[in-house]
């Protein structure tokens, strides 16, 4: 085939998805220039072997550079917050900056982080100690009140221990029992943030260690929902115990992150449709990070909890916005995916956030 037709059947491949965004110039130029430099074959054309090299550096760069792959590194920034120094990626480095991100080193390390892992161990400490002596008690309406003091009164504590500064807007849109609150997911810290005002159920895996320790103390004083990793794959047994729970109007509003995984706090990816076939209603909640202060996007691949855990704790601060929006409902005519796009529209809207059309799995 001709050149031509192997540029446009190329460029095709790489830009078939929507999420695929890249600005370049024109293939047939790049490769006119790259061929001055070669001697023309005495047969075939104008065609090399060597130019396949070129499409395949093309086709991996757009596959690298798309717009999904960008949602799972750390958010660019404008400019430097103190947090890190590299000759690679700042060109000038003064006398006095070197020294003051020295003294910020000292002042996040040596003061700041010794705190907060005290104050995490605190609420950590306390929440195992607090749900399990609320757990003796008998199934009346004060143990539920004193379980859901424990729990904020715990999820505080962890916060101050990020040296978390929230702007909670729109409050009398929050979460009612009976109810799923859904938001977008850019760290675990997202749990702490969101029960810091208010009481949730939990739904999760059950896990061993630390983190067993801590679901069976919590579900001792609250009915949260967990599954073993045998029952995570039935969906129709999911599906049943979360409309068994929302169905229940005493119990406490489930909080659900339907992108399932972490993005970095520039997007909100797609939405699985689970939590939306359920037909309860959904209170959408937007999460918005402060990147100036601390980079509070997980990326599992790279850093284990505890060394995110780490950096959090050696940030500056965690700063953040959090939007309650008004209660949705299915519409008529309307399935679970639609409901979900729906959904996950109006969180990038209100979050300032990039709405993404692709799903990650």
């Amino acid at each position: 085939s001709e050149p031509a037709s192997c540029f446009d059947s190329l460029q095709s491949f790489c830009l078939f998805s929507s999420c695929v965004f890249r600005e370049d110039g024109s293939m047939e130029k790049e490769l006119e220039e790259l061929r001055r430099s070669r001697p023309k074959p005495p047969v075939g054309g104008d065609f090399t072997l060597s130019d396949s090299f070129y499409f395949t550096r093309r086709g991996i760069e757009t596959i690298v550079e798309d717009e999904v792959t960008q949602r799972f590194s750390s958010e660019e920034l404008v400019s430097w917050n103190l947090l890190t120094r590299t000759n690679v990626d700042f060109q000038y480095i003064s006398l006095r900056l070197t020294l003051l991100y020295g003294l910020g080193i000292v002042v996040r390390y040596c003061i700041l982080a010794p705190l907060r892992i005290t104050l995490a161990c605190i609420g950590l400490t306390w929440l195992v100690i607090g749900t399990s002596a609320v757990g003796l008690l008998p199934n009346w309406r004060m143990k539920f009140w004193l379980s859901e003091w424990v729990h904020v009164m715990c999820y505080r504590i962890c916060a101050r221990g990020l040296s978390a500064t929230i702007r909670y807007h729109d409050r009398e849109n929050k979460p009612q029992k009976g109810g799923i609150c859904v938001a977008n997911h850019t760290s675990p810290i997202d749990i702490v943030i969101l029960c810091n005002d208010g009481c949730y159920a939990m739904v999760g895996q059950v896990h061993g260690g630390l983190m067993g320790v801590l679901q069976r103390a919590m579900v001792r004083s609250c009915p949260h929902v967990w599954f073993e990793r045998a029952e995570m794959k039935d969906r129709h047994l999911v599906t049943k115990r979360l409309t068994d729970h929302v169905n229940d109007k005493t119990k406490l509003p489930i909080l659900i992150f339907p992108e399932g995984t972490c993005v970095n706090n520039t997007s909100v990816m797609m939405f699985k449709k689970g939590s939306f076939e359920i037909g309860a209603t959904i209170y959408p909640v937007a999460i918005k990070y402060d990147p100036k202060f601390g980079d509070a996007f997980w990326n599992s691949s790279k850093y284990s909890m505890v060394s995110y855990l780490l950096r959090m704790m050696t940030s500056w601060a965690l700063v953040l916005n959090v939007w309650y929006l008004p209660a949705m409902n299915q519409q008529e005519g309307e399935d679970a995916v639609q409901f979900a796009n729906r959904v996950k529209s109006a969180i990038a809207h209100k979050g300032g956030l990039l709405d993404l059309q692709c799903d990650i799995q």
